[in-house]
C-alpha cells in the first residue's frame, strides 16, 4: 500500500502557499481597502458628533467666549482661568456633591438595587403577571422625558397632587421641601427598566440546580445570593453600574421637574452647566465645567473597568 504524503510547502489539494506570504488580513477576505470602506461612515459620524465637539469644548474652555458682547465677537485665550475659577466656586462644589448624591441614590442604590430585586422576584414567574409587570416598567423607560416629568409634577403637586391625595397630606410641597429626594425617586422609577432587563438576562445563566441545591442545604435567600448568584453575575453587575452611573451623572432631565431649585438645592452639574453657559451666556466657563465633568466620567469608567479587569484575572 502506497502512502501519499505532502511536502511542508504543499497542500493535499495540490495548491502551494506563496513563500513568505502573510495570512488573509480578515476572515471575510475583503482586503484592507474594502474593509476600511465599511468603517468610513461610522468614523465620519464619530468625528463629526464626538471628536469635533470635544475639541471645540476644550478650546472654549480656555477662552472667555460668551454668547453676547465683545467676548462673543473677539474671544481671548485666558488659559486655565476658567478651570481655577470653577474649582474655587462654591456653587460648583455644591453641584458636584449633589450630583454624586444623585448618582449614588438613584443609580447605584435605586436603579441597580430595584432592578435586581424585580428581576430576581420574577425569575421563576411565567405567565401574564410577569408580562404585565415588565410592560409597566418598560413603559416608564420608553416614554419621552418631557411626558414623564409632567406626570411626576402632577403626582407631586402641592394642591392637587396624586401622592398627597393617596397619603392624606394636603398641602405637602414635595418638590420644595424635598427636591433631591424627589428627583432621586423620579430617576429611579424612570431608569429601573434597563437594570431589570440586564439582570433578568444575567440570571438566566445561573443554573437553577445550584440554587435548588443551596436551598435544600438550608441556605437562606441572602446566602443563595451571596454564594451562588452574585459570583456568576458580577460582570453584569459592574457593567450595569458603569453604564447607569455615567448616564445619571450627565442626566439633565431633573431640570424639567425642579429647574435646579429651590435655591439651587437640586442643581446637579448638568443643570449648573446649562444655567452658566446658556442662561448666563458664559460659554467659556461652561465649557471648562463640561470638560471637568468629562474627566470625572473617565475616572468613574476607569474604576469600573479596573474592577472588571480584576474579575477576569481571577477567572
Amino acid at each position: 500500500m502506497v502512502q501519499v504524503t505532502s511536502r511542508p510547502d504543499e497542500t493535499v489539494g495540490g495548491e502551494r502557499p506563496v513563500p513568505g506570504a502573510s495570512p488573509a488580513p480578515d476572515a471575510a477576505g475583503l482586503g484592507r481597502a474594502r474593509a476600511a470602506g465599511f468603517l468610513v461612515p461610522s468614523m465620519v459620524l464619530i468625528l463629526v458628533f464626538l471628536v469635533v465637539p470635544a475639541a471645540w469644548t476644550i478650546y472654549l474652555g480656555v477662552t472667555n467666549y460668551r454668547l453676547t458682547g465683545l467676548a462673543a465677537a473677539n474671544p481671548e485665550i485666558v488659559g486655565l482661568d476658567n478651570y481655577t475659577a470653577a474649582l474655587g466656586d462654591e456653587r460648583f462644589r455644591t453641584s458636584l456633591l449633589l450630583t454624586l448624591q444623585f448618582v449614588l441614590g438613584s443609580a447605584v442604590i435605586g436603579q441597580a438595587g430595584l432592578g435586581f430585586a424585580i428581576a430576581f422576584a420574577l425569575r421563576d414567574r411565567r405567565g401574564p403577571l410577569r408580562r404585565v409587570v415588565e410592560a409597566f416598567i418598560l413603559l416608564s423607560w420608553i416614554l419621552p422625558s418631557s411626558v414623564v416629568a409632567f406626570l411626576w409634577i402632577a403626582l407631586l403637586d402641592r394642591d392637587a397632587g396624586t401622592l398627597n391625595v393617596l397619603l392624606g397630606t394636603p398641602g405637602m410641597a414635595w418638590l420644595l421641601d424635598h427636591p433631591m429626594l424627589s428627583i432621586i425617586i423620579f430617576n429611579t422609577w424612570r431608569g429601573t427598566a434597563f437594570s431589570m432587563m440586564l439582570y433578568a438576562a444575567a440570571l438566566e445563566n445561573v443554573p437553577r440546580s445550584h440554587l435548588e441545591t443551596a436551598r435544600l442545604a438550608g441556605a437562606s435567600t441572602w446566602q443563595q445570593l451571596r454564594d451562588v448568584v452574585f459570583p456568576r453575575i458580577r460582570g453584569h453587575v459592574l457593567t450595569n453600574l458603569l453604564l447607569i452611573s455615567l448616564w445619571t451623572f450627565n442626566d439633565f432631565t431633573p431640570f424639567l421637574i425642579t429647574a435646579g431649585g429651590p435655591e439651587q438645592r437640586s442643581e446637579i452639574l448638568a443643570v449648573y452647566v446649562y444655567k452658566v453657559a446658556l442662561s448666563g451666556g458664559e460659554l467659556g466657563f461652561g465649557a471648562a465645567i463640561s470638560f471637568i465633568m468629562l474627566l470625572i466620567n473617565l475616572v468613574i469608567a476607569l474604576v469600573y473597568l479596573r474592577l472588571l479587569g480584576r474579575r477576569k484575572e481571577r477567572a
